[in-house]
Protein backbone atom coordinates (compact mmCIF):
# COMPACT_ATOMS: atom_id res chain seq x y z
CA UNK A 1 0.00 0.00 0.00
CA UNK A 2 1.31 3.50 0.76
CA UNK A 3 4.53 3.48 2.75
CA UNK A 4 3.97 6.99 4.10
CA UNK A 5 0.71 5.93 5.77
CA UNK A 6 2.27 2.68 7.02
CA UNK A 7 5.05 4.68 8.66
CA UNK A 8 2.40 6.69 10.50
CA UNK A 9 0.84 3.45 11.74
CA UNK A 10 4.24 2.21 12.92
CA UNK A 11 4.74 5.42 14.87
CA UNK A 12 1.41 5.31 16.71
CA UNK A 13 2.15 1.77 17.87
CA UNK A 14 5.06 3.11 19.94
CA UNK A 15 4.17 3.69 23.58
CA UNK A 16 7.58 4.04 25.20
CA UNK A 17 9.54 7.08 26.29
CA UNK A 18 7.22 7.84 29.17
CA UNK A 19 4.48 8.96 26.83
CA UNK A 20 0.84 8.23 27.48
CA UNK A 21 -0.16 4.89 25.88
CA UNK A 22 -1.86 5.24 22.53
CA UNK A 23 -4.81 3.17 23.78
CA UNK A 24 -6.19 2.15 27.16
CA UNK A 25 -7.17 -1.30 25.83
CA UNK A 26 -5.45 -3.70 23.45
CA UNK A 27 -6.66 -2.58 19.98
CA UNK A 28 -7.98 -6.01 18.97
CA UNK A 29 -9.89 -6.32 22.24
CA UNK A 30 -11.32 -2.85 21.74
CA UNK A 31 -12.38 -3.71 18.19
CA UNK A 32 -14.28 -6.84 19.25
CA UNK A 33 -15.90 -5.05 22.19
CA UNK A 34 -17.12 -2.38 19.78
CA UNK A 35 -18.38 -4.93 17.23
CA UNK A 36 -20.27 -7.06 19.72
CA UNK A 37 -21.35 -4.32 22.11
CA UNK A 38 -22.64 -1.90 19.48
CA UNK A 39 -24.32 -4.74 17.58
CA UNK A 40 -26.27 -5.75 20.69
CA UNK A 41 -27.00 -2.13 21.56
CA UNK A 42 -28.17 -1.33 18.05
CA UNK A 43 -30.32 -4.44 17.60
CA UNK A 44 -31.75 -4.81 21.10
CA UNK A 45 -31.92 -1.09 21.82
CA UNK A 46 -33.50 -0.48 18.43
CA UNK A 47 -36.08 -3.19 19.02
CA UNK A 48 -36.97 -1.77 22.44
CA UNK A 49 -37.36 1.72 21.01
CA UNK A 50 -39.47 0.43 18.15
CA UNK A 51 -41.87 -1.45 20.41
CA UNK A 52 -41.96 1.39 22.94
CA UNK A 53 -42.96 3.90 20.26
CA UNK A 54 -45.10 1.82 17.90
CA UNK A 55 -46.11 -1.19 19.98
CA UNK A 56 -46.38 -4.60 18.35
CA UNK A 57 -48.45 -3.43 15.38
CA UNK A 58 -45.46 -2.13 13.45
CA UNK A 59 -47.04 -2.67 10.03
CA UNK A 60 -49.49 0.18 10.70
CA UNK A 61 -46.80 2.56 11.96
CA UNK A 62 -46.35 5.86 10.15
CA UNK A 63 -43.62 5.36 7.55
CA UNK A 64 -42.01 8.76 8.15
CA UNK A 65 -41.86 8.02 11.85
CA UNK A 66 -40.16 4.71 11.02
CA UNK A 67 -37.65 6.55 8.85
CA UNK A 68 -36.93 8.96 11.70
CA UNK A 69 -36.49 6.04 14.05
CA UNK A 70 -34.15 4.32 11.60
CA UNK A 71 -32.07 7.47 11.30
CA UNK A 72 -32.09 8.15 15.04
CA UNK A 73 -31.19 4.56 15.81
CA UNK A 74 -28.06 4.69 13.67
CA UNK A 75 -26.97 8.01 15.13
CA UNK A 76 -27.75 7.30 18.79
CA UNK A 77 -27.05 3.57 18.94
CA UNK A 78 -24.17 3.22 16.45
CA UNK A 79 -22.39 6.51 15.72
CA UNK A 80 -22.55 8.03 19.22
CA UNK A 81 -21.34 4.86 21.05
CA UNK A 82 -18.51 4.50 18.52
CA UNK A 83 -17.30 8.05 19.12
CA UNK A 84 -17.67 7.76 22.91
CA UNK A 85 -15.82 4.43 23.01
CA UNK A 86 -13.12 5.74 20.67
CA UNK A 87 -12.58 8.69 23.01
CA UNK A 88 -12.38 6.37 26.02
CA UNK A 89 -9.96 3.92 24.40
CA UNK A 90 -7.78 6.17 22.26
CA UNK A 91 -7.84 9.35 24.35
CA UNK A 92 -6.84 12.29 22.16
CA UNK A 93 -5.97 10.15 19.15
CA UNK A 94 -9.52 9.89 17.76
CA UNK A 95 -8.68 11.63 14.49
CA UNK A 96 -5.92 9.11 13.85
CA UNK A 97 -7.96 6.03 14.66
CA UNK A 98 -10.95 7.28 12.67
CA UNK A 99 -8.78 8.26 9.65
CA UNK A 100 -9.83 11.91 9.64
CA UNK A 101 -7.98 13.01 6.51
CA UNK A 102 -9.62 14.93 3.69
CA UNK A 103 -8.79 13.23 0.38
CA UNK A 104 -8.33 14.84 -3.01
CA UNK A 105 -11.13 14.60 -5.55
CA UNK A 106 -8.83 12.36 -7.62
CA UNK A 107 -8.63 9.83 -4.80
CA UNK A 108 -12.40 9.70 -4.40
CA UNK A 109 -12.94 9.55 -8.15
CA UNK A 110 -10.48 6.68 -8.56
CA UNK A 111 -12.39 4.51 -6.08
CA UNK A 112 -15.77 5.52 -7.49
CA UNK A 113 -14.62 4.09 -10.83
CA UNK A 114 -13.70 0.89 -9.01
CA UNK A 115 -17.18 0.76 -7.47
CA UNK A 116 -18.72 1.14 -10.94
CA UNK A 117 -16.75 -1.95 -12.03
CA UNK A 118 -17.49 -3.87 -8.83
CA UNK A 119 -21.27 -3.41 -8.93
CA UNK A 120 -21.98 -5.52 -12.05
CA UNK A 121 -19.38 -8.01 -10.85
CA UNK A 122 -21.32 -8.60 -7.64
CA UNK A 123 -24.65 -8.65 -9.49
CA UNK A 124 -23.36 -11.43 -11.74
CA UNK A 125 -22.04 -13.28 -8.70
CA UNK A 126 -25.48 -13.14 -7.07
CA UNK A 127 -27.07 -14.44 -10.26
CA UNK A 128 -24.63 -17.40 -10.42
CA UNK A 129 -24.87 -18.08 -6.69
CA UNK A 130 -28.66 -18.13 -6.71
CA UNK A 131 -28.79 -20.30 -9.83
CA UNK A 132 -26.59 -22.90 -8.12
CA UNK A 133 -28.65 -22.71 -4.93
CA UNK A 134 -31.83 -23.33 -6.90
CA UNK A 135 -30.25 -26.36 -8.55
CA UNK A 136 -29.05 -27.72 -5.22
CA UNK A 137 -32.43 -27.21 -3.55
CA UNK A 138 -34.15 -29.21 -6.29
CA UNK A 139 -31.98 -32.22 -5.48
CA UNK A 140 -31.60 -31.87 -1.71
CA UNK A 141 -34.52 -31.64 0.71
CA UNK A 142 -32.21 -30.40 3.47
CA UNK A 143 -30.96 -27.47 1.39
CA UNK A 144 -34.53 -26.71 0.32
CA UNK A 145 -35.62 -26.42 3.96
CA UNK A 146 -32.72 -24.07 4.67
CA UNK A 147 -33.59 -21.95 1.66
CA UNK A 148 -37.25 -21.80 2.71
CA UNK A 149 -36.16 -20.34 6.04
CA UNK A 150 -33.81 -17.90 4.35
CA UNK A 151 -36.60 -16.86 1.98
CA UNK A 152 -38.75 -15.82 4.94
CA UNK A 153 -35.94 -13.68 6.36
CA UNK A 154 -35.22 -12.15 2.96
CA UNK A 155 -38.91 -11.30 2.46
CA UNK A 156 -39.02 -9.63 5.87
CA UNK A 157 -35.96 -7.51 5.01
CA UNK A 158 -37.42 -6.74 1.56
CA UNK A 159 -40.76 -5.68 3.05
CA UNK A 160 -39.08 -3.43 5.61
CA UNK A 161 -36.90 -1.66 3.06
CA UNK A 162 -39.72 -1.53 0.52
CA UNK A 163 -41.90 0.52 2.86
CA UNK A 164 -39.01 2.83 3.77
CA UNK A 165 -38.18 3.47 0.10
CA UNK A 166 -41.68 4.14 -1.17
CA UNK A 167 -41.98 7.81 -2.17
CA UNK A 168 -44.78 10.09 -3.33
CA UNK A 169 -42.92 13.37 -3.79
CA UNK A 170 -39.51 14.86 -4.51
CA UNK A 171 -39.22 16.05 -0.90
CA UNK A 172 -39.97 12.54 0.38
CA UNK A 173 -37.43 11.08 -2.06
CA UNK A 174 -34.79 13.50 -0.77
CA UNK A 175 -35.54 12.50 2.80
CA UNK A 176 -35.29 8.81 1.86
CA UNK A 177 -31.88 9.39 0.27
CA UNK A 178 -30.72 11.16 3.43
CA UNK A 179 -31.95 8.33 5.68
CA UNK A 180 -30.84 5.39 3.52
CA UNK A 181 -27.69 6.75 1.86
CA UNK A 182 -26.20 9.61 3.89
CA UNK A 183 -26.76 8.42 7.47
CA UNK A 184 -25.56 4.80 7.00
CA UNK A 185 -22.49 6.00 5.11
CA UNK A 186 -21.45 8.19 8.04
CA UNK A 187 -22.47 5.91 10.92
CA UNK A 188 -21.42 2.52 9.55
CA UNK A 189 -18.12 3.70 8.08
CA UNK A 190 -17.15 5.42 11.33
CA UNK A 191 -17.67 2.13 13.16
CA UNK A 192 -16.35 -0.38 10.64
CA UNK A 193 -13.65 1.24 8.49
CA UNK A 194 -12.81 3.78 11.17
CA UNK A 195 -12.71 2.39 14.69
CA UNK A 196 -12.82 -1.38 14.07
CA UNK A 197 -10.63 -1.87 11.01
CA UNK A 198 -8.05 0.68 12.13
CA UNK A 199 -7.85 -1.02 15.53
CA UNK A 200 -7.23 -4.37 13.86
CA UNK A 201 -4.60 -2.80 11.59
CA UNK A 202 -2.55 -1.77 14.64
CA UNK A 203 -1.92 -5.41 15.55
CA UNK A 204 -2.42 -7.53 12.41
CA UNK A 205 -1.78 -7.54 8.69
CA UNK A 206 -4.03 -5.13 6.77
CA UNK A 207 -5.53 -7.92 4.64
CA UNK A 208 -6.77 -9.71 7.77
CA UNK A 209 -7.99 -6.47 9.34
CA UNK A 210 -10.00 -5.72 6.20
CA UNK A 211 -11.35 -9.27 5.90
CA UNK A 212 -12.47 -9.65 9.53
CA UNK A 213 -14.12 -6.23 9.52
CA UNK A 214 -15.88 -7.04 6.25
CA UNK A 215 -17.27 -10.32 7.58
CA UNK A 216 -18.85 -8.53 10.53
CA UNK A 217 -20.08 -5.79 8.19
CA UNK A 218 -21.84 -8.44 6.10
CA UNK A 219 -23.52 -10.13 9.05
CA UNK A 220 -24.67 -6.79 10.47
CA UNK A 221 -27.01 -6.37 7.49
CA UNK A 222 -29.07 -9.57 7.85
CA UNK A 223 -29.14 -10.34 4.12
CA UNK A 224 -28.80 -14.13 3.82
CA UNK A 225 -28.41 -14.38 0.06
CA UNK A 226 -26.46 -11.16 -0.21
CA UNK A 227 -23.95 -12.03 2.53
CA UNK A 228 -20.98 -12.82 0.28
CA UNK A 229 -21.68 -9.77 -1.87
CA UNK A 230 -21.89 -7.55 1.24
CA UNK A 231 -18.63 -8.95 2.59
CA UNK A 232 -17.00 -8.27 -0.78
CA UNK A 233 -18.39 -4.75 -0.84
CA UNK A 234 -17.14 -4.19 2.71
CA UNK A 235 -13.70 -5.47 1.70
CA UNK A 236 -13.59 -2.93 -1.11
CA UNK A 237 -14.57 -0.14 1.28
CA UNK A 238 -11.86 -1.39 3.64
CA UNK A 239 -9.25 -1.48 0.86
CA UNK A 240 -10.17 2.08 -0.08
CA UNK A 241 -10.01 3.30 3.52
CA UNK A 242 -6.64 1.65 4.12
CA UNK A 243 -5.10 2.77 0.84
CA UNK A 244 -6.25 6.38 1.23
CA UNK A 245 -6.01 6.49 5.03
CA UNK A 246 -9.23 8.53 4.85
CA UNK A 247 -12.61 7.61 6.27
CA UNK A 248 -14.19 10.07 3.86
CA UNK A 249 -13.26 7.92 0.87
CA UNK A 250 -15.12 4.88 2.21
CA UNK A 251 -18.02 7.13 3.25
CA UNK A 252 -18.22 8.46 -0.32
CA UNK A 253 -18.23 4.90 -1.68
CA UNK A 254 -20.87 3.73 0.80
CA UNK A 255 -23.05 6.73 0.00
CA UNK A 256 -22.67 6.22 -3.76
CA UNK A 257 -23.52 2.52 -3.52
CA UNK A 258 -26.66 3.18 -1.47
CA UNK A 259 -27.64 6.16 -3.61
CA UNK A 260 -27.54 4.09 -6.79
CA UNK A 261 -29.73 1.41 -5.19
CA UNK A 262 -32.24 3.97 -3.85
CA UNK A 263 -32.49 5.86 -7.14
CA UNK A 264 -32.92 2.62 -9.08
CA UNK A 265 -35.78 1.61 -6.78
CA UNK A 266 -37.41 5.06 -6.82
CA UNK A 267 -37.25 5.25 -10.62
CA UNK A 268 -38.04 1.65 -11.54
CA UNK A 269 -40.08 0.62 -8.48
CA UNK A 270 -38.99 -3.02 -8.83
CA UNK A 271 -38.95 -5.05 -5.60
CA UNK A 272 -36.28 -7.33 -7.06
CA UNK A 273 -33.83 -4.43 -6.81
CA UNK A 274 -33.84 -4.68 -3.01
CA UNK A 275 -34.03 -8.46 -2.86
CA UNK A 276 -31.18 -10.93 -3.28
CA UNK A 277 -33.38 -14.04 -3.09
CA UNK A 278 -33.17 -16.63 -5.88
CA UNK A 279 -35.62 -16.56 -8.75
CA UNK A 280 -35.95 -19.00 -11.62
CA UNK A 281 -33.15 -18.73 -14.15
CA UNK A 282 -32.79 -20.49 -17.51
CA UNK A 283 -29.03 -20.23 -17.97
CA UNK A 284 -25.98 -18.77 -16.27
CA UNK A 285 -23.49 -18.89 -19.16
CA UNK A 286 -23.90 -15.18 -20.03
CA UNK A 287 -23.48 -14.26 -16.36
CA UNK A 288 -20.34 -16.42 -16.05
CA UNK A 289 -18.80 -14.67 -19.04
CA UNK A 290 -19.81 -11.26 -17.71
CA UNK A 291 -18.51 -12.16 -14.23
CA UNK A 292 -15.11 -13.18 -15.64
CA UNK A 293 -14.91 -10.01 -17.73
CA UNK A 294 -15.75 -7.62 -14.89
CA UNK A 295 -13.52 -9.54 -12.45
CA UNK A 296 -10.58 -9.09 -14.81
CA UNK A 297 -11.35 -5.40 -15.28
CA UNK A 298 -11.89 -4.74 -11.58
CA UNK A 299 -8.77 -6.47 -10.24
CA UNK A 300 -6.61 -5.06 -13.03
CA UNK A 301 -7.86 -1.61 -12.15
CA UNK A 302 -7.22 -2.17 -8.43
CA UNK A 303 -3.62 -3.18 -9.16
CA UNK A 304 -3.24 -0.04 -11.23
CA UNK A 305 -4.67 2.15 -8.44
CA UNK A 306 -2.45 0.53 -5.82
CA UNK A 307 0.66 0.96 -7.94
CA UNK A 308 -0.04 4.56 -8.93
CA UNK A 309 -1.82 5.86 -5.85
CA UNK A 310 0.95 8.30 -5.01
CA UNK A 311 0.03 10.22 -8.17
CA UNK A 312 -3.45 10.88 -6.80
CA UNK A 313 -2.27 12.43 -3.54
CA UNK A 314 -2.11 16.20 -3.09
CA UNK A 315 1.45 17.46 -3.55
CA UNK A 316 1.67 18.33 0.13
CA UNK A 317 1.03 14.67 0.97
CA UNK A 318 3.48 13.14 -1.50
CA UNK A 319 6.42 14.28 0.64
CA UNK A 320 5.18 12.86 3.96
Amino acid sequence: MNEEFQNQDDQIKETGGGKKPFSSLPPITAAFIALIGIFLLYQIGGAILTFAIFGFNIEKADVNAMRMLTMGGQILLMLAPTLIFARAVYHNNISTILRVRFPSYKEVGAFIIGLILLTPLLQNFLYIQNYLLMKLSSSSLFIKHIMDSLDQLDKLVEKTYGSLLTSHSIFESSFIIFVVAVIPAVCEETLFRGFVQKSFELKMRPVWAILITSVFFGFYHFSPYGLVALISLGAYFGFAAYTSNSIFVSMALHFTNNLIAVLAYLILGNDELISSAPVKYDSILPQIISFAMFATLFFSYMIYVKTNYHKLLPKSKEEL
